[in-house]
């Protein structure tokens, strides 16, 4: 981690202050994971052997494993990312055959899980996982993206798009090309905390091709001359 993790009752949830330590809330469990600053964890959220970058937050009930999350990333309630798969090539479908301690039955197969390991999400920056969505093992999310309530994103997803349903389809891209590149190349989750505080009216009163434009961005015309 960061820093040492923060312990926090529900009362003091309500007026809770992010910091450069995360802020984790005591029902969540976390295990081999690393966290930027200003990182949050939700209540009865499991994150395992993952990274959360800076200002990236989950929420209650997530279950995120083997994945590498950018900075400013959105995870709402009950995302699962990179779910475990059953053997169906196996004759039998139960975790006994690779879960087998638990029954008694001999040692756990250590290269079932060792599969679930070479096969890593990776989310990037400012990307929004909406309610219940589902991200399956080896996709890569690209920056800017939204994924809609309850998607399994089964897919890569490209920078910027917004996906939705169930397999996960493009719905549409966020911005035209020129702006979402020229985003890319500005790069603001890279910024310091206080030119973000400094830019915070910007961020919330500018539509993205006056924000490029006054913070020195330049967008690409892709349209034919």
């Amino acid at each position: 981690m960061h820093g040492p993790a923060i312990t926090v009752t529900n009362t003091d949830l309500d007026k809770k202050a992010l910091g450069p330590d995360p802020l984790i809330h005591p029902t969540a469990t976390v295990r081999d994971s690393t966290f930027g600053r200003y990182v949050e964890i939700g209540a009865r959220a499991k994150i395992v052997e993952s990274h959360l970058d800076d200002y990236s937050y989950a929420m209650d009930d997530s279950n995120i494993i083997y994945t590498r999350i950018g900075k400013f990333v959105n995870i709402a309630a009950a995302v699962r990312v990179n779910p475990g798969n059953h053997p169906v090539d196996r004759a039998t479908l139960h975790h006994f055959t690779y879960r087998s301690a638990q029954y008694g039955l001999g040692e756990d197969d250590d290269t079932f899980f060792d599969w679930r390991r070479s096969q890593p999400v990776t989310i990037g920056h400012d990307v929004w996982l909406g309610h219940g969505a589902i991200v399956l093992p080896g996709v890569t999310i690209g920056i800017g993206a939204a994924v809609g309530a309850g998607a399994v994103v089964s897919k890569d997803v490209a920078p910027y798009a917004i996906v939705a349903g169930v397999p996960a389809r493009p719905l549409r891209q966020r911005f035209p090309d020129g702006v979402a590149e020229a985003l890319m190349a500005l790069a603001w989750w890279d910024w310091p905390h206080e030119k973000l505080r400094e830019a915070l009216p910007d961020f919330r009163g500018l539509s993205a091709e006056e924000f490029i434009e006054k913070h020195g961005g330049r967008q690409v015309n892709h349209k034919n001359p």
